[in-house]
């Protein structure tokens, strides 16, 4: 449980983001690829929706551009919400930081596996199902709390980053450093991140193959599994914060001023910092 609490917790460590950005990028391979059997749609390419965008507008085919339009949205509001949210953690010095972005995400899903074929069905005016918006959405969500956790270092949603850095890294390791070179001037590939690197893109492909898998012969169902594990994730560290969630919420009723924030204990995150 003590475990459990410090992966969604504001103190951050190299192996604590790096077991949490693998993690999520197994759960975004699932939901990305599974969603695509749905809604014919990799909901987290947002390169892909801008290149729609444009070749539309020029077509004329105004159909689309709303589409694309309404899931560059949706996903810029998915990060926009978790921005709020772990501002709002940091704020009132909450130990699960990046806890509840992650719950909301779990229920998200918990929603959509129980209604997904409603979603299907639910028209918007974007020109795409309610679907699309919502899976793009989950994707901003989480793609933020890996980009803020881990000062964009790690992505999980998209491997265009990860691919090219994986491939830096291989070029630095197969680079021939000529004898007689000066040690300070050697190439050298950084192992422990060539295998973070190639961990994220291997999880992602895993979580891509059991999504497409699970979406094919269960159905929407499925991402209630990937819904408890960031439920898992998520209510230890929310859970240690009872105390002050409960205070808050009494404050809140009362005067959004009546709760200050606890005096500081231990080492904190920089209050400077508005990424």
């Amino acid at each position: 449980m003590r475990r459990l609490r410090h992966l969604t917790g504001h103190h951050r460590t190299v192996t604590t983001n790096r077991v949490l950005g693998l993690l999520l990028a197994f759960n975004a391979g699932a939901v990305n690829a599974g969603g695509f059997l749905v809604v014919h749609m990799y909901t987290s390419h947002m390169t892909g929706f801008l290149s729609s965008l444009a070749d539309n507008l020029v077509l004329g085919n105004m159909k689309l551009v709303l589409g694309a339009v309404g899931a560059l949205w949706a996903f810029m509001s998915g990060a926009g919400s978790t921005a709020i949210l772990v501002n709002w953690a940091r704020h009132h010095r909450l130990r699960g930081t990046y806890a509840l972005p992650l719950l909301l995400e779990a229920l998200l899903l918990l929603l959509f596996g129980l209604m997904g074929a409603i979603t299907l069905g639910w028209r918007t005016p974007f020109s795409v199902p309610l679907t699309v918006l919502l899976l793009a959405y989950l994707m901003g969500l989480q793609n933020a709390v890996v980009t803020k956790m881990s000062s964009a270092q790690i992505r999980t949603t998209h491997m265009t980053g990860v691919v090219t850095d994986l491939g830096i890294e291989m070029g630095k390791m197969l680079y021939w450093n000529r004898s007689g070179t000066t040690p300070d001037r050697h190439v050298h590939a950084n192992r422990e991140r060539l295998w973070l690197l190639a961990g994220l893109m291997g999880l992602f492909l895993v979580g891509g193959l059991v999504g497409a898998a699970g979406f094919k012969h269960v159905g929407f169902i499925f991402v209630v599994p990937l819904a408890l594990v960031l439920l898992t994730l998520s209510l230890p560290p929310l859970w240690a914060d009872r105390v002050r969630l409960r205070q808050l919420l009494k404050g809140l009723r009362a005067s959004p001023r009546a709760v200050p924030p606890p005096a500081p204990s231990g080492p904190q995150p920089d209050p400077h910092e508005t990424r």
